[in-house]
């Protein structure tokens, strides 16, 4: 009987050595995607005494104290709504619940600043509610009344739930739906009704996903930018665009993004030892679908109430408002300036999906071929990006950058009398890197899932006829992760679209994109001329939506 087995030479190479030229790549890769956090970091080792008395006697309480209350606001209130609209799809059967299931994603489509723009409209004293209650009661003056101010600290929270509790419902929905069915029908047996079943069995079993979600949802707290700062909420991401931008200071606004950088890295430990001795373990005996509770009357108009509330505030209310907007001011909104915005947005997130997946696919090949501790920690390390905020990267880009652009500039000018400008910082190419660090993680752990569903037997085989790892990749793998592959793509092009501290920051002089002229015009309280970018950018942000929502139903399904 003969077996395959590899020549020696490949054998040593992939196997005994641990930095061959797939190590080299990555490991290369990982440094190059590191060195904005790392020049952050190290910025917290310079001297830097009057910066930060100046900050403590001036701003940074309030830096502190608001994202504090900002991220536990946040944290609680995408707990609440995300679990429990989970779980109402989920084991519940009312009236609409699988329509829900995945209009429940759609507030995910909306960035949150586009939201708050909407919102304040809506809700400031000229807007239609408060029009409308005038109407209503007689009233003549705001003397006569009291109303909530959306431009608040609670207002910047309730927008950012609504928007942010997809990553809780969409993790919890797929933890509840791979939970093993005898353990739920045991409680039951056991006398459990269904909020008994849900708080002792289903959710601790859940924790690990709530988790995971909670810490995405907290991350992108964190860094959000137009909200806060519409809303006048001074936070450490709206400190650093201010000292950077309104104040020119470079070194102030690296000490903030150091310490902001700081809270992430926190939140990052916190959730590892919150569950570093817990272990959560399932049965595989029983894989037949859950028998759902059938909801009657008051229980399932409630639960339609519940599963109602955050689909018309985070997704149609918002887009019928602007839908409205754009077609009643149809000459003022798809102008000659919003072509050039769509096109430079396009060109900026196709660029940075295409690289991204192709880097992403070398990581996650090499990962497979060297799964040593030398590639394990380089993948790590390239795939952190992700829980760093854009106003952070963007100091992190720009300042080494500015400085290597300097320093090339003045040595030019004395050697050869010829000034080279700006050959990296203010540039398409800053940008592009800044989305590759920040974005690169999503796209990585898409591509990495979609390859470890392929048998180890076909690198065996193809090998075994001569090819090489790079041939395997690009002639056996690659067409069988087309759908993966088209995730990452989608989930990175559409993660650019809507990125705005990082390209506010370090975008080129006269090139804009759709996020920053709906910031801009928003600033300006020009919503009429903002509605049409906001609109395309929450239409492209359906694509990745309703793809997610599809691969969920048909996972339930089988």
């Amino acid at each position: 009987m003969s077996t395959f087995s590899f020549p020696v030479k490949e054998r040593l190479s992939l196997k005994a050595l641990p930095f061959n030229g797939w190590t080299l790549g990555v490991g290369a890769i990982a440094l190059l995607i590191a060195c904005p956090v790392l020049f952050v970091l190290s910025n917290l080792f310079t001297d830097s005494s009057e910066i930060w008395s100046h900050l403590a006697a001036t701003v940074l309480k309030d830096y502190v104290v608001n994202s504090l209350w900002l991220m536990f606001g946040v944290g609680i209130g995408v707990l609440v709504l995300g679990t429990s609209t989970a779980w109402l799809v989920t084991v519940c059967r009312f009236w609409g619940s699988g329509w829900f299931e995945w209009l429940l994603l759609l507030p995910l489509a909306a960035p949150a600043y586009l939201l708050a723009y909407v919102y304040t409209d809506i809700l400031d004293y000229f807007g239609p509610v408060q029009r409308f209650l005038r109407n209503l009661f007689g009233w003549t003056s705001i003397q006569d009344y009291w109303f909530p101010s959306v431009r608040s600290l609670p207002g910047a929270i309730a927008m950012l739930v609504i928007v942010l509790y997809p990553y809780v419902y969409l993790l919890a929905r797929v933890a509840f739906l791979e939970q093993c069915t005898c353990t739920l029908e045991a409680s039951r047996t056991l006398g459990c009704n269904p909020w008994q079943s849900f708080f002792k069995v289903a959710l601790p079993l859940a924790r690990p996903s709530l988790t995971a979600g909670l810490a995405l949802a907290l991350m992108e707290t964190l860094n959000d930018l137009g909200t806060v700062e519409y809303f006048g909420v001074p936070t450490f991401t709206t400190g650093i665009y201010r000292t950077w931008l309104g104040m020119r200071e470079r070194n102030a606004a690296a000490q903030l993004a150091a310490v902001l950088l700081l809270f992430i890295l926190t939140l990052i430990v916190l959730e590892r030892v919150s569950r570093r001795q817990a272990r959560y373990y399932q049965g595989t005996g029983d894989s037949k679908p859950l028998q759902p509770y059938t909801l009657k009357g008051w229980r399932a108009s409630l639960a339609i109430i519940v599963c109602s509330i955050p689909v018309l505030l985070g997704f149609v209310i918002p887009s019928g408002f602007l839908l409205d907007m754009t077609l009643t001011h149809l000459n003022r909104s798809f102008t000659s300036s919003f072509w050039q915005l769509a096109r430079h947005s396009f060109i900026l997130a196709s660029i940075t999906a295409f690289l991204g997946v192709v880097i992403a696919l070398i990581m996650a090949y090499g990962q497979r071929l060297q799964n040593n501790w030398a590639m394990g920690t380089a993948v790590r390390i390239a795939s952190m990006g992700y829980a760093v905020p854009g106003s952070v990267i963007a100091v992190g880009v720009l300042i080494p950058m500015g400085n290597f652009d300097n320093t090339v500039d003045q040595w030019m000018r004395s050697t050869f009398n010829i000034s080279t400008g700006l050959l990296l910082s203010g540039t398409i190419t800053a940008l592009i890197f800044a989305y590759l660090v920040r974005f690169l993680a999503v796209s990585f752990h898409t591509v990495e899932s979609s390859l470890g569903k392929i048998k180890p037997s076909l690198d065996e085989a193809s090998r075994s006829l001569g090819q090489t790892p790079t041939k395997t990749l690009i002639k056996i793998h690659a067409p069988l992760m087309g759908g993966g592959l088209l995730t990452a793509v989608m989930l990175i092009f559409v993660d650019v679209m809507k990125e705005l501290p990082a390209t506010l920051v370090i975008r080129p002089f006269n090139f804009d994109t759709l996020a920053i002229r709906v910031y801009q015009y928003a600033s300006d309280e020009r919503l009429t001329e903002a509605a049409a970018p906001a609109l395309a950018i929450i239409l492209v942000g359906l694509l990745p939506v309703l793809f997610l929502s599809y691969r969920i139903a048909r996972s339930r399904a089988w």
